[in-house]
């Protein structure tokens, strides 16, 4: 279970590190301007960028839309990245 948790933080990790780097993209440099320019709660959005909460789908089609992105491209934006190592499955 552990290394299931690993896992999930370091993807969450990942995707907070990208939204940071597609607002920086936007000319915003605090998390709260965002925020606040696009009706978001700031402590909620500030927890998604540092990787501290399991964002909802549709959250992050909210957020996708705000960078006029789809959630693909967003998800083959990371792939790009440094690869995230799944654990393999025990049988």
């Amino acid at each position: 279970m552990k290394g299931k948790k690993k896992l999930l933080d370091a993807l969450l990790e990942k995707v907070g590190d990208k939204l940071g780097e597609l607002r920086r993209q936007k000319g915003y440099d605090t998390i709260k301007h965002f925020a606040l320019a696009y009706k978001l709660p700031p402590v909620q959005y500030w927890r998604i960028e540092k990787g501290k909460t399991n964002l909802t789908f549709s959250t992050l089609a909210r957020l996708m839309r705000i960078h006029s992105m789809s959630v693909e491209e967003f998800f083959c934006y990371l792939g790009k990245e440094k690869k995230i190592r799944f654990p393999k499955k025990r049988r």
